[in-house]
Formats: C-alpha cells, structure tokens, sequence
C-alpha cells in the first residue's frame, strides 16, 4: 500500500482509471488532488423541528425538514451543520481508496469539512458521484464558503484489489449520489440489541 504521489495521480487519471470530473491538473498537489465546493447545500431546518428526534431507521424522520439551496455561497454560522458537495464527481478503480482531509487554511477558520466520513472505498462509485461533505464551524465567527472554492484534499491509496468493489456491493446506497445526499441509514438492516 502507498500513497499515490503527483505523477501517478496524473497517470491513473490519464489511463481512466481513476476519474475526477471535471479534471484540472493544478488542483494536483504533492500527495492529494484539491476538490472543490459545489454550489448545493441542505440541512435540517431548526425552527418548529428543533427538538423533534431523528431515528436513523426512519426514512421520514431523516427527510422531514430538510432545506436544499443552490446558491453561489453560504454563510456557516458558529456550531452551524450543514451538508454540501464537492464539485468533482470522482470514480475509484478496486484497488484505489480515497482519504478525504480538510483543508488547513479553512480548518484555522474553525471549518470541517467532514465530521465522520473521510474514508471512500474502492470502487466508489459507478457512474462517478460527488463526495458529500459534512460541514460544521467549531469557530467563533460566522465564515462564507464560496462555490468553486478549495474545500479539501483528496488522498489516493493503492491497495491489492478489493474481491468486491463498492460499486458491486448491493447495498452501496450511496452509488452515483448527488450533490449533499442525506443519510441513507434507514436502508441498513434493522438491528436487535
């Protein structure tokens, strides 16, 4: 396993291995390519729903009060979460794996740019999806993201073929998703304690 460098980032690209749409090749860095904000953002308004509990196993309770805006830039209030995009929809071969990190330069604004979820499977995803971004200010000022802008970095790892990419697996539910998909959690199997 290694980390891919400049040169072999540029040559996975360049055999269609590993695809990162729209492509720019000064966003590749040392180690990492820049992804980009898209313009598309969602989130659980406050208001009326503030206190009302999110079950992870119901659709309905994960997809009520949702606000989605396409907008140029936004606003992330202090302690604001909100879902957004990269602007690059990216496909990894099987034996390619993604490491989403944030941006340092953002991050000494307060800005993270994933909360959880910076691992991305090989395999992911056919056709090429964006990657959703879980952004909160930890700050202690409100900060404008703008579309287009640098939001994080993205790290490719070659690893020996996975037997079962995520493409394959049947249920990759985040397969081809849009720009800030909300949590598809209710479509896991129901556990019993």
């Amino acid at each position: 396993m290694s980390i891919l460098v400049d040169h072999e980032i540029r040559k996975e690209i360049g055999e269609g291995r590993l695809i990162l749409e729209p492509f720019d090749d000064k966003l590749i860095q040392p180690n990492s390519y820049d992804v980009r904000l898209s313009d598309r953002f969602s989130w659980h308004e406050k208001g009326e729903l503030a206190n009302k509990v999110i079950d992870p196993y119901i659709s309905d309770s994960i997809l009520e009060g949702l606000v989605h805006v396409v907008d140029e830039s936004i606003v992330i209030e202090p302690g604001f979460f909100v879902l957004g995009a990269t602007l690059e929809r990216i496909c990894l071969p099987k034996n390619i794996v993604g490491q989403l990190t944030g941006k340092s330069s953002l991050a000494r604004l307060g800005i993270m740019v994933h909360v959880t979820a910076g691992f991305i499977d090989a395999g992911f995803s056919h056709p090429p999806a964006q990657i959703t971004l879980e952004i909160v200010n930890v700050g202690n000022r409100p900060v404008r993201l703008h579309a287009g802008m640098s939001i994080a970095q993205m790290v490719f790892t070659r690893t020996a073929d996975c037997l079962v990419p995520y493409n394959e697996k049947p249920n990759a539910k985040y397969n081809g998703q849009q720009a800030a998909a909300h949590s598809k959690y209710y479509l896991n199997p129901t556990q019993v304690l």
